[in-house]
């Protein structure tokens, strides 16, 4: 449950009217943390330009381990709105229900790769106590990216962050995108 109310649509300046807008069109209703980020619209239009960045194809890091570990930040963060819209997204992407359905358990589960395991403990790391990310574990992701692979995959775990921490602490509420988000 929301712990701050939305305000009336009306009440949004005119720009964010028009994306609550979009979103009720393509959602069936505005999404809780548009509504919440939508109270402080100078900040939400940069949070939404640095999202357009991270989504471009060029991104060096692609849609479906974005997701994945997106799902994984969220669960740490106790972010149910984000393990709801981050497992739908991963499963549109890789079509992998199963796995999105396991990431919560993937230091036992066979369906996660070398390159997959090694960005989920980093966003593990991050998330958790960034001041404990050490040599060894940038040394393991350069196994399987560059180095410019890694500082996107951060600025992508630092901003998932960001994201969860804002939605878990306003108490931003599930949309229903996925079954799988459903709480433990």
């Amino acid at each position: 449950m929301a712990r701050i109310e939305p305000k009336s649509i009306s009440q949004y300046p005119w720009y964010i009217r028009w994306f609550l807008r979009r979103q009720h069109r393509k959602y069936g209703r505005a999404l809780a943390p548009s509504l919440l980020w939508g109270r402080f619209p100078g900040p939400f239009i940069g949070v939404l330009a640095t999202l357009g960045f991270f989504q471009r194809r060029s991104f060096p890091v692609g849609s479906t381990l974005r997701s994945l570990v997106s799902i994984r930040i969220a669960q740490l963060n106790g972010c149910h709105f984000c393990v709801d819209l981050n497992s739908y997204n991963f499963m549109q992407a890789a079509g992998a229900e199963q796995k999105a359905a396991e990431v919560e358990r993937w230091h036992e589960s066979s369906l996660f790769s070398d390159r997959e395991r090694v960005a989920l403990e980093f966003a593990e790391a991050v998330t958790e106590r960034c001041a404990a990310v050490d040599g060894r574990q940038i040394t393991a992701l350069r196994a399987h990216f560059t180095e410019d692979e890694i500082t996107a995959l951060t600025a992508w775990v630092a901003f998932q962050n960001m994201s969860a921490k804002f939605n878990a602490a306003l108490g931003a509420e599930e949309h229903g995108f996925c079954r799988l988000s459903s709480r433990s």
